[in-house]
């Protein structure tokens, strides 16, 4: 038992160096400053069988108030109205490009090569990137996202909000994940390590896409167009963030644990890819984490310095539920984190069991 417990204080320690010298470095921060620029900017949005979502939110993106930016349209040989649509759009909006995908054998359902092709459409050279179910918080997004640009800050990365649903605990599960993962990927950038990005809503300059082939070195695998590609593509010297609140893109969560469980296999499968130093990083976390409350649990139970224990354990999630408490008021998000013990742990059993379903069967990737 007394290894179990030096184990216990080891696993305490590494949570602890997560929460305070990592996350802490965007908990903490400065309140960041909108400085406009009239930056060219390409907005690029792909849709595939998004009728319902186009209809309402390509709308928000042609009334932005932005002096110099045009919208690409990508549609990806959807099946329902989402083309006709953008047809309309294209006729309505002067600043409006659509780029019509067909059925490629070779690139089949492959998002990459859909934006791949409306990457190379766009003629500005910044481009900005949200999904077809999203819509920004402001009419001054654009602004916000391209405010952080400079002349070696080439990588914006940005935040995805998800809508609140009152009397939902999935929401809030839901919320509270994303909220969690910003935090990570938005500290590591601000220590010089980016390893992943959004492509709800970040932001880059055309020549990292090239400098890097594009998505050519993982195009056979379905997910990852703004993952992998920002693992692959970014630094510390050419990525930053964006949070202020008008940079923020809002998106629809998922209404049901089985379509958010299947998200979160993809984004398991996605992350197994990544750089061997990325993988690394994430996995200390998140099994620190889960041993932590394995190790807690079966010293409480054998009321083992019980004392001892119990003092680590609230003192670990008394520094985790500040640092969340501070990073989520920055993102907007105050009322999750009064339920941070409990989805934290709901959080980690659910991580557990999408890893090993991964083991056993393939996630479902894009439509």
């Amino acid at each position: 038992m007394l290894i179990l417990l030096y184990i216990f204080i080891g696993l305490a320690v590494i949570q602890l160096a997560y929460y305070l010298g990592v996350f802490g470095q965007f908990a903490f921060a400065k309140a960041q400053q909108i400085t406009p620029k009239r930056i060219p900017i390409s907005v690029i949005v792909c849709a595939k069988n998004e009728e319902e979502n186009v209809v309402k939110y390509i709308p928000l993106l042609a009334e932005q108030n932005y002096p110099d930016f045009e919208i690409v349209l990508i549609d990806d040989a959807s099946g329902d109205n989402t083309l006709e649509i953008f047809e309309q759009f294209e006729k309505q909006y002067p600043n409006v490009r659509l780029v019509k995908v067909e059925n490629n054998e070779a690139f089949w359902g492959n998002k990459k090569y859909a934006l791949t092709l409306g990457i190379k459409a766009a003629k500005k050279e910044y481009l900005l990137f949200t999904d077809a179910d999203c819509y920004p918080t402001s009419k001054d997004w654009i602004t916000a996202m391209s405010s952080q640009f400079t002349m070696q800050k080439t990588i914006v990365l940005g935040y995805g909000k998800y809508e609140k649903i009152a009397n939902s605990f999935l929401n809030k599960i839901i919320r509270f994940e994303n909220v969690l993962n910003t935090i990570q990927y938005f500290s590591w950038a601000k220590l010089g390590f980016p390893y992943m990005g959004l492509g709800r809503n970040m932001a880059y300059k055309r020549e990292e896409f090239f400098n890097v082939n594009g998505f050519i070195d993982h195009m056979q695998i379905r997910t990852g167009d703004d993952e992998l590609f920002i693992n692959q593509a970014a630094n510390g010297k050419n990525t930053t963030i964006a949070f202020t609140p008008e940079s923020f893109s809002v998106s629809k969560p998922k209404t049901t644990f089985s379509a958010f469980f299947n998200q979160k296999r993809r984004q398991i499968a996605t992350a197994d890819y990544f750089k061997s130093a990325d993988q690394f990083k994430l996995g200390l976390f998140y099994g620190s984490q889960l041993l932590f409350i394995i190790t807690a649990a079966i010293l409480f139970a054998f009321q083992f310095e019980w004392i001892i224990v119990l003092s680590i354990f609230l003192g670990r999630y008394l520094i985790a539920w500040i640092v969340v408490g501070f990073s989520a008021g920055k993102l907007k998000e105050n009322d999750i984190k009064w339920w941070f013990p409990i989805v934290e742990i709901v959080l980690i059993f659910t991580q557990v069991n999408a890893y090993f379903t991964n083991l056993f069967s393939k996630p479902i990737q894009w439509k």
